[in-house]
């Protein structure tokens, strides 16, 4: 019968410790987290654990010997992870891979959901003949507004709002007043919000207020609507902002609850797929105070661009471009680069605005 002579074998028999069979005893696993140093005899104290380390030493050293381009190959596909210096196991990168098609694939689902009830309200085949919907058609931006602080005071249970632009300053003090006061008598406010929108100026007082007063407020990187849902049964709607200065803003409001809950499923659909404002950047900082050079080391990092190539971009050393990578990776509360590069990309970070 052959013998195993491996390292660790040998190590142990010549300490007099019983060399591993490679097979588990009865009841235990071989792996996951019932697994144990005490269990294996893998502690920091033991041979198997000395052992362990120095091989792990070794891994770490073998990382520095490879050619550049053979090491980007395996930390794009996550097999090495240059900031904790090892090599990750082709069936840990499998199941990550695996679960993170699993979330696209139900995003994908939640997607289709919306859709079919869209088409469920819209063409409803029990409803013959046609609808008539009361509408107020806008094309000044004064008149609407006084025109929401009247939805505002009739709003009795919850106020559904996208935005992908905010006015001015001193527009978003008076609103703030009435979203605050419709928060104090009980009812409840959900907004989302586009990643651009939340940059601009006095967004972020704006929506720092409303959170601490109990409005739920999420963040996407773009969202298709500007409008109000007021109690699902009315619905303003912007038709054109009139930013580019083309014309005036339109504006238009819709008395139907049928239509409420058509623009309702597609809020909902965009709500499931967002973040909540204030954890978005992993510690709660504002989106606006991402500098102009995070940005760049965010969007070269997914880009595809090698460490040289950022550090000489930059201006700075490998060493210190390393340095400022792991603190924006912390920062957007990821687990590695590959990660904070998708965060950043949902967060709208990339987009230059």
């Amino acid at each position: 019968m052959a013998v195993d002579e491996s390292p660790t074998n040998a190590a142990a028999a010549h300490r007099g410790a019983p060399a591993s069979s490679g097979s588990a005893p009865d009841g235990a696993a071989p792996g996951g987290t019932g697994r144990t140093g005490a269990d294996t005899g893998d502690g920091p104290g033991t041979a198997g654990g000395r052992a362990a380390r120095r091989e792990r030493n070794r891994g770490g050293d073998a990382l520095d010997v490879l050619p550049g381009d053979i090491l980007d190959w395996l930390t794009a596909r996550r097999l090495v992870d240059r900031d904790r210096r090892h090599a990750n196991s082709p069936e840990r990168v499998l199941h990550e891979l695996v679960a993170e098609q699993r979330r696209q694939l139900g995003q994908f689902h939640r997607g289709l959901d919306a859709v079919q009830g869209l088409l469920r309200l819209v063409a409803d085949p029990q409803t013959s003949g046609r609808m008539t919907v009361e509408a107020e058609y806008f094309t000044d931006r004064a008149r609407l507004r006084q025109r929401l602080y009247d939805l505002d005071v009739l709003c009795q249970g919850e106020l559904l709002c996208m935005r992908g632009t905010f006015p001015e300053p001193e527009d978003l003090a008076d609103s703030l007043e009435a979203d605050l006061a419709m928060l104090a008598r009980g009812v409840t406010i959900r907004l989302l919000v586009s990643a651009g929108a939340a940059r601009r100026p006095g967004a972020s007082r704006f929506l720092t207020a409303l959170s601490d007063h109990g409005a739920e407020i999420r963040l996407a990187p773009t969202v298709p609507l500007q409008l109000n849902i007021v109690d699902r049964r009315t619905t303003v709607l912007a038709l054109h902002l009139a930013e580019d200065g083309t014309g005036p803003p339109e504006d238009i409001l819709f008395h139907s609850t049928r239509l409420a809950l058509c623009f309702a499923r597609v809020f909902e659909h965009h709500w499931d797929v967002s973040l909540p404002y204030g954890r978005q950047t992993g510690r709660g900082e504002p989106a606006e105070e991402w500098t102009p050079r995070e940005r760049e080391i965010l969007a070269l990092l997914a880009s595809g661009a090698k460490d040289e190539a950022i550090a000489r971009r930059l201006g700075c050393s490998e060493r210190t471009l390393r340095r400022l990578l792991a603190a924006l990776v912390r920062r957007l509360g990821a687990e590695s680069r590959f990660a904070a590069g998708v965060r950043a990309a949902r967060l709208g970070l990339l987009d230059g605005s």
